[in-house]
């Protein structure tokens, strides 16, 4: 069997940070090499290269970043010597990163991202052990197909399901619905079952157009919605309440966006279940529904945000987004 080669691509985050002498607080560092030469003997029979995309903290990380890291990644997967990619990333927005890149990337080869919670400087540090049962996760041929994948803590979650839960803890990432598809233990590599949801794949030429997330709350009103119709955004995300539903008086502002064409998409401030039109009153599921609001399932509103970003910037007519959604 062939040494298998799996490429690094580094963008920053707590995984290439340590603490400032100047005020003891962790801030980004070029560390790249050390992180790898460090990892290199418990890697047998992988090469690995590397590529340094950026030196940010996760906040800075944008959405036109999330697409030439999408585009990067891409070309690196058509190098027939490339088996497949780990990309480290800060957890923040990681989920958001690498949900842009499963819905982006149509591939057979695993791609993978990881980071830490800790910076390099602290007792402690799981930046170390993320990587390798990243790579890891990346070298096994169980990993094929199994769309874009995050590796924190030796468990391994789709992209599509997992999200931050806790703002410290080590375990921090969950698929709440339904669970890890599987851990790394040790050098062995098991899955337990495929991602939930797979779709098909979207690949925006460029991304020029927004989408901004309106959280609902007992009382929300019509103010935010109506100032982002004015500003011209192209794409609205409600995080409503529940099973899908808003206070009455966010009903205005969510009509007149139908009615310029702004596509709006519903998800639940909930972190479980799916948003459904359950609901006939004011303001109910089943009323947004007829008023032609888009229901995003089970996804959180920040994917939901992504996958209505990739939509509008690729797709064609409205109808289009909803079978985006839909399928």
């Amino acid at each position: 069997m062939r040494e298998k080669t799996i490429l690094v691509i580094f963008t920053g985050g707590t995984i290439s940070m340590q603490k400032l002498d100047s005020s003891s607080k962790a801030d980004i560092t070029d560390n790249q090499k050390e992180l790898l030469s460090n990892i290199s003997s418990e890697l047998k029979g992988i090469e690995l290269r590397s590529h340094q995309f950026s030196l940010k903290p996760s906040p800075s990380v944008t959405p036109k970043d999330m697409f030439i890291l999408a585009q990067l990644t891409d070309s690196y997967l058509m190098d027939s010597n490339i088996d497949g990619v780990v990309i480290t990333h800060g957890t923040d927005t990681i989920e958001e990163s690498a949900y842009f890149l499963d819905l982006y990337l149509e591939t057979k080869k695993p791609v993978v991202f990881t980071g830490s919670m800790r910076s390099f400087s602290e007792l402690g540090y799981d930046g170390l052990s993320n990587l390798v049962s990243s790579i890891r996760v990346a070298a096994s041929p169980e990993s094929i197909k199994k769309g874009v994948l995050l590796v924190m803590n030796d468990e391994i979650n789709a992209a599509s399901e997992v999200t931050k839960t806790h703002t410290l803890a080590l375990d921090t990432f969950k698929s709440m619905e339904f669970g890890p598809i599987g851990i790394v233990d040790e050098e062995n590599v098991l899955y337990y079952h495929d991602a939930h949801h797979r779709q098909d794949f979207v690949k925006p030429q460029s991304l020029t157009k927004t989408v901004e997330i309106v959280k609902a709350y007992s009382g929300s009103s019509s103010l935010i919605l109506n100032l982002l119709i004015q500003s011209g955004i192209d794409g609205i995300v409600i995080e409503a309440l529940g099973r899908g539903n808003v206070p009455p008086q966010m009903l205005d502002g969510i009509i007149l966006a139908i009615e310029k064409g702004i596509p709006v998409v519903l998800t639940s401030r909930c972190p479980m279940g799916r948003v459904l039109d359950t609901y006939g009153y004011n303001g109910g599921g089943h009323h947004l529904k007829r008023l032609g609001v888009i229901f995003a399932e089970n996804l959180s509103s920040q994917k939901a945000r992504i996958k209505l970003l990739i939509a509008i910037n690729a797709l064609d007519t409205h109808q289009d987004i909803v079978s985006f959604f839909e399928n």
